[in-house]
């Protein structure tokens, strides 16, 4: 169990990116580029089931996808 800067215990698991050969999805799954979501920003909120969650690149490349 990790930690966040406040403190608080993190119990989210840690997620790593599908290997995916080419450009085609597994089956049953789309593929949308980081780029088109992000649409030349650094970060985007994004609404699931009510809540609001934050989608933001690092300055490595990485996302992060935080509540």
């Amino acid at each position: 169990m990790s930690h966040s800067d406040d403190g608080q215990a993190n119990t989210s698991p840690r997620v790593q990116p599908l290997p995916i050969q080419g450009s085609s999805a597994p089956a049953g799954l789309r593929i949308v580029d980081s780029s088109d979501l992000l649409a030349g920003h650094s970060s985007l909120l994004i609404r699931h089931l009510g809540e609001i969650y934050r989608l933001q690149t690092t300055r490595q490349g990485k996302l992060i996808l935080t509540k």
